[in-house]
């Protein structure tokens, strides 16, 4: 599972805005920091930086779920 925080960083601690769920007690989670706003920005330097490296597909190449799920 994993959840979404926004929290304040402050003199050397990390205040979350809420408290995480009852499941992560006692777990010991990662954290990965993003500055508030700053992501849209990744996302859609991302996204421009993935349209701009065509895929080019064999021709007749069709994508089937199922044998994607049969392996």
């Amino acid at each position: 599972m994993y959840q979404i925080l926004q929290g304040t960083y402050q003199d050397g601690r990390l205040i979350l805005n809420k408290k995480l769920d009852a499941e992560m007690e006692g777990k010991v989670l990662q954290v990965v920091v993003f500055e508030a706003g700053k992501i849209k920005n990744k996302k859609a330097q991302f996204l421009r930086f993935v349209n701009s490296k065509p895929i080019v597909l064999p021709q007749g190449y069709h994508f089937n779920r199922e044998e994607l799920y049969d392996r």
